[in-house]
């Protein structure tokens, strides 16, 4: 096995993974919606998967940081499997009233967080092991993640019409599994410790240490204030603003398809461009630059309502920013987070994160209502604008720059002798 293994294999496990989930997003809506012909009822068990992501985004770092990045990922991904593959096999024997959907997308996003979670742990030591440039590793973890999503959404839509959403929920389960086969067999297990008691006291105690390292490192605090608001101006593009548009200015469901694309192409550009040449340069620039690029320009652009001529190569310029902002935010947590911490403080990154897109969504269908597309759409790039400024004003976002020294690379294991 090659020193570079177990990070190419995270990157294919990083699109496997993304590729189902992408395709899980569509299949369960037109699921639900087949079996029940309630929307109200589809979008109590799409708000279900989301309120376990975020529950478990803030309780399961501990867990991956007491039983391991390797196993949790595995754990957790053969779990997210059967939620996911219940669902249409209970529609087909006992029934599935909405209570036992709304358990078992609940399940689906309380076990998708620890997996997501351990295996951003277990990048960092691929990275170390295979002595390659955190920005590299970053961008290609980022770059496998990226392709997964854009094929998947289409491949889903094909499935569906061929033979319909519950093959396709199991082919979700498919790849899931397949996730959790890949990491034992392409990254080998740490070399066995002495016995020692769990760091830091018990569960409660270990989350609570998350919280403290979060609330005291000033860089991480600013960071983790700055997505809560980009989330939530983002969660009301994606969720509103966007399908808004589509029906309001380009009347067209395919052409909003062909932007959204069209971001998702200038993303894998620009994680490739940060991958090739990202250690290089400043990570507070490339961050800040990145951040005004995606940020009020874009929703800037919506509100002219250009040619989709012109608008779908902005958005692709838009996309090149987008695809390198989580590089540089890893690359930062991974420098400044000590290893036996990073699952409980990278989880309540992601927790501050996924909790403030609700409220976003909400706030782009008040202002929809009652001022319209443009108004709409305008404020949120002006609160976007205001946010992106302060890694250019505040002195604390310097310390992006200060690069920690490199791990070292873990010891390699040799399969025991024959006989022994």
């Amino acid at each position: 096995m090659t020193r570079r293994a177990p990070l190419l294999a995270l990157v294919g496990v990083s699109g496997i993974s993304a590729l189902g989930l992408a395709m899980t997003l569509m299949a369960i809506p037109w699921f639900v919606l087949r079996a029940t012909g309630s929307g109200t009822q589809t979008a109590v068990v799409a708000a279900a998967e989301t309120l376990g992501l975020l529950v478990s985004a803030v309780f399961g770092g501990p867990v991956v940081d007491r039983i391991g990045a390797r196993r949790a990922s595995v754990a957790a991904d053969a779990l997210t499997a059967a939620a996911v593959a219940l669902m249409p096999l209970a529609h087909a024997t006992v029934g599935l009233p909405l209570p036992a959907a709304v358990l078992l997308t609940f399940a689906m996003g309380l076990t998708r967080g620890p997996a997501d979670t351990a295996k951003q742990v277990l990048l960092a030591e691929a990275i170390a092991r295979g002595g390659t440039p955190v920005e590299r590793g970053t961008s290609a973890f980022e770059g496998g993640k990226r392709i997964g999503t854009m094929l998947g959404a289409p491949l889903a839509g094909a499935l569906i019409a061929v033979v319909g959403p519950v093959q396709v929920l199991y082919a979700d389960a498919a790849t899931l599994l397949l996730s959790a086969a890949l990491i034992p067999l392409f990254l080998p297990a740490p070399p066995p410790a002495a016995p020692r008691p769990p760091a830091g006291g018990g569960y409660l105690t270990q989350l609570r240490g998350g919280f403290r390292f979060l609330r005291q490192d000033r860089l991480l605090r600013a960071l983790t204030a700055m997505l809560l608001i980009t989330n939530a101006m983002d969660g009301g593009l994606n969720g509103v603003l966007y399908p808004a548009y589509g029906t309001r200015v380009l009347h067209s469901s395919a052409l909003l398809g062909t932007l959204v694309t069209a971001v998702g192409v200038g993303s894998l550009t620009g994680a490739a461009l940060y991958a090739w040449a990202g250690h290089r340069w400043s990570r507070r620039l490339t961050f800040a630059l990145c951040f005004t690029v995606v940020g009020a320009p874009r929703f800037l652009l919506l509100a002219l309502a250009p040619p989709p001529a012109l608008l779908l190569p902005a958005l692709v310029l838009s996309g090149l920013g987008s695809g390198m902002l989580t590089p540089v935010m890893m690359a930062v947590a991974y420098d400044r987070v000590p290893k036996d911490l990073r699952g409980r403080v990278l989880g309540l990154v992601v927790a501050c994160a996924l909790a403030a897109m609700p409220l976003g969504t909400l706030a782009a269908g008040v202002l929809l209502d009652r001022t319209g597309l443009t108004t709409a759409l305008l404020c949120f790039g002006a609160v976007y604008l205001v946010a992106t400024l302060f890694p250019y004003a505040s002195p604390v976002w310097r310390a992006m720059d200060t690069r920690r020294p490199a791990e070292p690379a873990p010891p390699r294991t040799e399969p025991a002798p024959a006989g022994s």
